[in-house]
């Protein structure tokens, strides 16, 4: 993934900048975490190509009537939730679509409109009308997501719990395995519109996750398996995520691949997919020659995580190879993991690879470019989570 929590990580993969430089780098919402006039997205590459742009789901990026908002950079259609917050009411008083609003006043206590229900529908319909030109569906599913049931009837998480109201499980997870089934059934639907308009040997399919599992229950169905970590955390369980590609004669059925991909590389990759050039200076590599099962031809020096722009606590990690080193704080001594030995990053060898820790200590000082909108390690005064005594 990109990161460690949503925005950023979805800034990376729309941007082809890694967290150091992407331009959205804070989880934040209300504030100044959107994409810039200057900023190129993944939707802007693909709609100079000649592709139809369309988006559901949330967005994250620039709220309405800012430069950040989708419609502003790349996505001819727009329908869901642009402001971060807003993304986790679902049963929510309106969406947004394109440069307006759907109304639906009163959701909040009828739960007449369940939005992820929502969001499927104008993702099908995207594709019923986009079917005879190339086109690019991003479909930013809000879903499995916890909301508390406690914080309002706008963040009930799902209509039912069904079909596991009997289990012997603690209602949170009830509720986000209803979650899972009902965004599996609904990936299923897409999927099978596209068999059905005949365009299957013609998509490309990428179904993946912007973090790694809830902070709040983070064993929940064993969702990170032997990763240590989880969401706001930059250990493996952070951001290792899963990567499923289906393109129909094109991409080997069935296969895994031990390529090492990151959410910077999607820009390049579908870039060189789409028969356009990407914009120069992207920390991504095109990665198309992983999907088909070959080897990629570029290499990179390294890959590069942060977490803590604008908060007290500022986090990194790079990787170099099999080599992973984490700083948790600024000041913290650097934590050393060999990833092809110790995935579960259980052994800190750090004190037997010295060399290796000066490099990625030095790449922690240059990967990272000062962007006045974020001061790292200090609370942005406009931040709804500051107050007089963090300074």
């Amino acid at each position: 993934a990109g990161g460690c929590v949503c925005t950023p990580s979805r800034s990376c993969l729309m941007t082809g900048l890694h967290g150091g430089h992407t331009p959205a780098r804070d989880n934040i919402p209300h504030y100044h975490t959107y994409l810039q006039e200057e900023d190129v997205t993944m939707a802007e590459v693909l709609q100079q190509a000649g592709y139809h742009c369309g988006g559901v789901g949330k967005w994250s990026l620039g709220d309405a009537g800012t430069v950040g908002r989708a419609t502003h950079q790349g996505f001819d259609k727009w329908f869901g939730y642009l402001n971060q917050d807003h993304a986790h009411h679902y049963y929510p008083e309106y969406l947004d679509d394109d440069e307006g609003r759907l109304d639906l006043k009163g959701n909040s206590k009828s739960h007449a409109h369940y939005s992820h229900d929502l969001l499927t529908d104008r993702a099908l319909e995207f594709i019923r009308s986009s079917k005879e030109k190339p086109f690019f569906l991003y479909c930013a599913y809000t879903v499995p997501h916890f909301g508390s049931p406690t914080e309002g009837p706008t963040r009930l998480p799902v209509p039912s719990d069904a079909p596991y109201s009997d289990k012997p499980w603690e209602q949170k997870a009830k509720n986000y395995a209803a979650m899972i089934t009902r965004l599996d059934g609904d990936i299923g639907r897409i999927v099978r519109l596209v068999e059905e308009l005949g365009l299957t040997q013609n998509t490309l399919f990428v179904f993946t996750s912007d973090h790694g599992p809830w902070s709040g229950m983070p064993k929940l169905f064993h969702s990170a398996g032997p990763l240590r970590g989880e969401k706001r955390q930059l250990y493996e369980g952070g951001i290792r995520v899963p990567f499923i590609v289906r393109w129909a004669g094109h991409v080997p059925s069935g296969k895994v691949s031990n390529e090492v991909v990151a959410f910077w590389d999607m820009l390049p990759t579908f870039a060189e997919l789409a028969g356009v050039d990407p914009p120069q200076g992207l920390d991504g590599i095109s990665v198309a020659a992983a999907f088909k099962g070959e080897s990629v031809p570029a290499k990179r020096e390294y890959l590069y995580w942060d977490y803590g722009h604008n908060r007290e606590t500022y986090h990194q990690a790079v990787r170099i190879g099999d080599w992973k080193g984490i700083r948790n704080g600024q000041g913290e001594p650097i934590e050393l993991y060999d990833l092809s030995k110790d995935v579960a990053e259980e052994l800190n060898i750090a004190a037997d690879h010295p060399q290796v820790v000066s490099n990625i200590e030095a790449l922690m000082s240059s990967a990272v470019t000062p962007n006045a909108r974020y001061e790292v390690g200090k609370l942005y005064q406009g931040s709804p989570i500051w107050k007089p005594s963090a300074q």
